[in-house]
């Protein structure tokens, strides 16, 4: 193991988004500065890769092939202190049932300027698979996705 490497996290044989919300976990857990080692062989962890760490102030200062097919990539953790994008606007949904929380976050979002994010936070069932599929499908982008206790997710979501 590389000596600047404080973890190491092998993701082998998953498919995307596992490495990503692995790599996000791990790197959430380290102080600023240390670095974790990512092993994936999905073709798509570099992009989710790249385009998180840029949202979250987070570095892949190294990547390296790794014999058998994988990549290696060493992710420093940034000296940010959020853990999660700026939120403009914030919507607690809790008890309303789906799809009350996309109805309710496609208002908000309507009125809201290209680029802003919207903090959803909802604790139906169902929001969790609903919820990207409906940003694609609207032009939003799910910046990220937190379970902050049993059940209860946020959705920091940008307006496309």
């Amino acid at each position: 193991m590389d000596d600047n490497v404080h973890v190491v996290l092998d993701m082998k044989g998953l498919s995307c988004p596992k490495p990503l919300i692995g790599a996000k976990r791990m790197v959430d857990e380290l102080n600023p500065g240390q670095v974790l080692l990512l092993i994936s062989n999905c073709p798509g962890t570099p992009d989710d890769l790249f385009s998180w760490a840029e949202l979250t102030g987070n570095s892949i200062i190294k990547t390296e092939k790794i014999e058998g097919g994988s990549t290696g990539y060493h992710i420093q953790k940034g000296g940010k202190s959020a853990k999660h994008p700026h939120a403009h606007v914030s919507l607690d949904i809790r008890g309303a049932v789906c799809p009350g929380p996309i109805v309710e976050a496609k208002k908000l979002l309507n009125g809201m300027q290209t680029n802003e994010v919207l903090k959803l936070i909802s604790d139906c069932p169902g929001v969790a698979s609903d919820i990207e599929g409906w940003a694609a499908s609207t032009g939003m982008t799910v910046l990220e996705t937190l379970e902050t206790s049993a059940g209860v997710h946020e959705f920091f979501i940008r307006k496309g």
